[in-house]
């Protein structure tokens, strides 16, 4: 039993060692006629501006993708191109179920297709969890948690069958630590990162890159927009720009760097997250994340 096992197991093996190529070569030629693209969701500011401009500037056609008409107007006007590089607009709410179908539509009818997909689009909720209303709660949840699980499993067959391919996916330093006064929002920067991490493991070898960024605070309005701009930590940590961002997250990604965090003192709260025990870090966090008027 034991060598028919065997022999099986070495059949299987073979069989898939000579078969990937021929699946790879099928799925390649299936998008030959097209050019490969970056898609940045939540794309028309902030750090997914930062990043389609940083890949427009490496030569990759890039669509960037909102819900805001005139917004997304605004960035592709901010986007610099050449004539041989493609910076496309694709007015869509992420959210929707048929998300990852319509952007796939909009790339195909400009020539190109999914390379690699940038989940950018999020929300925060600043405040104490009870303050919360039931509608905001679902709101963040279907876009930091569903939204990014739903257009990763979209993405990732066909990346996979190329064995080309990636997947970026931005999160917060804030991923590493519960965060008392934004708890459903540290929350869900935290599922992202143990997510990519658990797919970058399954798809090791198979020629696809999946990556978090973790980046600090940053000057942008996401601080403001979730009515956070009060809050300690905004006067206590340094900000980044965005641009500074997109540069360590381009240079992580291309390097196949699971986990990004850019700047050396983000680098070093983040290792001193992951080793102090929560009894210390949480009530600091807790300080530095609570609003004057809470």
């Amino acid at each position: 039993m034991k060598t028919q096992a065997a022999a099986w197991n070495l059949f299987f093996w073979r069989w898939r060692f000579w078969r990937i190529p021929d699946v790879a070569r099928a799925a390649r030629e299936a998008v030959a006629h097209l050019k490969p693209a970056v898609v940045v969701t939540g794309g028309s500011r902030g750090i997914g501006l930062a990043l389609a401009a940083r890949f427009i500037e490496k030569g990759w056609a890039t669509a960037i993708v909102g819900r805001d008409p005139e917004r997304l107007s605004a960035a592709i006007g901010q986007l610099r191109t050449s004539p041989d590089v493609t910076a496309l607009p694709i007015l869509c709410d992420v959210t929707d179920a048929n998300a990852a179908q319509l952007i796939a539509a909009e790339l195909n009818r400009a020539g190109l297709y999914l390379d690699v997909l940038v989940n950018n689009a999020g929300i925060g909720l600043s405040g104490p969890f009870v303050t919360h209303a039931p509608d905001q709660i679902a709101r963040l949840i279907a876009l930091n948690i569903e939204t990014v699980t739903r257009l990763t499993r979209a993405a990732l067959p066909d990346m996979i069958a190329r064995q080309h391919g990636g997947i970026l996916n931005v999160s917060s330093l804030g991923a590493c630590v519960p965060g008392p006064n934004q708890a459903i929002y540290y929350a869900s920067r935290a599922y992202v990162v143990s997510l990519t991490e658990a797919i970058a493991s399954e798809v090791s070898g198979l020629g696809v890159r999946v990556s978090a960024l973790l980046p600090g605070p940053v000057e942008t309005d996401f601080h403001a927009d979730m009515g956070a701009e009060a809050s300690l930590y905004r006067l206590l940590l340094p900000s980044a720009t965005p641009q500074q961002v997109a540069n360590s997250a381009y240079r992580g990604f291309m390097f196949g760097q699971r986990v990004i965090v850019p700047g050396l003192l983000n680098k070093a709260l983040f290792l001193a997250l992951r080793l102090l025990p929560h009894t210390v870090t949480v009530p600091i966090v807790n300080w530095l994340l609570k609003r004057p008027q809470t």
